[in-house]
């Protein structure tokens, strides 16, 4: 018996597979452990639509703010200014005024202009609303996921559905009231807007409709916090939380939470400039269209920032401050589909599973000693070590086993094994044609190679492509497919033969193949 380097290197891979797969085997406290996906622990899956015409009204009402911002700092007068589904319109009052206000407009990306002498009409060609639903769509889903991995939740998966659907499944959700947090940082807009009120007509709200607000450029929102509360706003919003940088849990003189906020360079001089013209005015701070609260503006305010009160638990507080940090979503989610798994049912799918992974293994493990003989043993040895490095890198790196991840398990085993019966049966053949025992090894591998990694790199590219384009489930059946095969390729090929190095003097000491090999010499 000698060592060899093949040896070694097997030896250094139980090493690590049994050191990196104990923890999640024997559920450890310390050491990295594999997620079990909602399929396994139970937990949310939902199906989300974008809403993506939304996000075209909210960027023409982000244009009309610019616009609104601009004349006011560089003293040019417009008036007329609104935001309609389609189009931003305004009439400019001094001609001269246009080429500073043209300039400005053309450094908008994808706007169209359209000039009826001193009206400016402003909208968005085809292709740049594309664009924008597109961005979306990719901007909800970057997201989601930011405010799920804020909220604390292990491998949410977030990924995109068709053109407009979003995939969302949350593992280890299993209660109502977790439930409820989750879908309401998942769909909560929270869209900041800093808004201000029409002082003029601001007593007549309770008396106007929507429409006649609309017609002197206002909009009637209710307040967030008192029922039958109306507030008349201007239209044009001052800023939105697009220039917000920051949002944080705080309390008030009074211990009670409330979110502070604050705002990019930008957003801090259109701040502290609206402010410093508007002292004795209110200013509205509004959230996913009801108003938070309206305070007096009673000097400048710098620094550009804020704070948002209201009735709100820590819990609440924190979610808003979220949700507010992770950035508004452009346009509103609706839900499509909503299914519970419970934590009994991924109980079961994981019985089931290991039923199918240990009657799998010891039916090929049977198979190989009783046709293979002590060739079989040594390819059961690699089959053990194939299993512990696939549950040793999947925890190494954090990754999420589901029903069809363990599926791909057993699928592994039969391959891993396949690689094995291979290799023997060339042995076995030069066996029967005469060779040595020495050469039968060493041209049984060398023969058997080109067959094993035609299969397993077919089969690798294939488990890549589904991990590329596929999602949720499938990337995990992709995932232990792609190592099981990587594992199988060291196991199967390096350590059996490390093996039969090690033992071959032992097996021309006996000269009895059929023991070694299933086979008689020369039969």
């Amino acid at each position: 018996m000698k060592l060899n380097f093949r040896l070694i290197i097997f030896a250094l891979a139980i090493l690590f597979g049994v050191a990196f797969s104990a923890p999640s085997l024997l559920q450890l406290d310390k050491g990295a452990k594999i997620t079990l996906g909602l399929d396994l622990q139970g937990g949310l899956h939902m199906l989300l639509g974008v809403k993506t015409e939304e996000a075209l009204k909210s960027r023409l009402k982000s244009v009309a703010a610019s616009i609104k911002h601009f004349s006011d700092r560089n003293d040019i007068l417009i008036e007329d200014l609104a935001a309609s589904e389609e189009q931003v319109r305004f009439s400019l009052l001094d001609s001269d005024d246009a080429k500073a206000m043209d300039e400005m407009l053309g450094k908008i990306e994808g706007l169209t202009l359209r000039k009826e002498g001193e009206v400016y009409a402003l909208g968005f060609g085809e292709e740049a609303v594309a664009a924008l639903k597109n961005k979306a769509i990719e901007q909800a889903i970057e997201t989601i996921r930011n405010r799920l991995d804020q909220f604390g939740l292990a491998e949410p998966t977030v990924a995109r559905q068709g053109e407009e659907k979003i995939l969302v499944e949350l593992p280890g959700i299993k209660s109502a009231a977790d439930e409820q947090r989750a879908r309401e940082l998942i769909s909560r807009a929270a869209k900041l807007e800093l808004m201000a009120v029409d002082e003029e007509r601001a007593m007549r709200v309770y008396q106007m409709s929507p429409a006649e607000a609309a017609q002197f450029g206002d909009l009637i929102l209710d307040d967030a916090e008192r029922e039958g509360v109306k507030h008349l706003v201007r239209e044009i919003p001052i800023l939105d939380g697009a220039m917000l940088t920051d949002a944080s849990v705080g309390f008030n003189q009074n211990n009670e939470p409330i979110i502070n906020f604050s705002l990019n360079s930008e957003g801090a001089q259109i701040f502290g400039d609206f402010t410093g013209r508007n002292v004795g005015k209110r200013l509205a701070v509004v959230l996913d269209g009801k108003v938070m609260s309206d305070p007096v503006i009673n000097e400048r305010i710098g620094g550009g920032a804020g704070q948002i009160s209201g009735r709100y638990t820590v819990a609440s507080a924190n979610d808003l401050a979220i949700a507010l940090r992770s950035g508004a979503l452009l346009a509103p989610i609706e839900m499509l589909e909503k299914r519970s798994v419970g934590p009994s049912l991924g109980a079961d799918s994981i019985q089931a599973s290991l039923v199918a992974l240990v009657g799998g293994f010891v039916l090929v493990m049977g198979f190989m000693i009783v046709y293979y003989r002590a060739a079989g043993v040594i390819a059961n040895i690699a089959l053990v070590v194939n299993l512990f490095l696939i549950l040793a890198v999947m925890a190494l790196f954090g990754a999420t086993l589901t029903l069809p991840g363990m599926a791909g398990i057993v699928l592994t085993v039969g391959m891993a094994v396949d690689a094995n019966v291979i290799i023997t049966e060339r042995i076995r053949e030069l066996l029967r044609e005469g060779s040595t025992i020495h050469k039968a090894i060493e041209e049984g591998y060398a023969n058997a190679m080109r067959a094993i990694l035609d299969a397993n790199i077919t089969t690798l590219i294939a488990a890549v492509v589904l991990y590329v384009y596929g999602s949720g489930a499938v990337k995990g059946f992709a995932i232990t497919i792609s190592i099981g095969i990587l594992a199988s390729m060291l196991t199967a090929i390096l350590g059996t033969h490390g093996i039969y190095e090690m033992i071959e003097s032992k097996i021309q000491q006996r000269k009895n193949v059929g023991f070694w090999f299933g086979v008689s010499k020369g039969a």
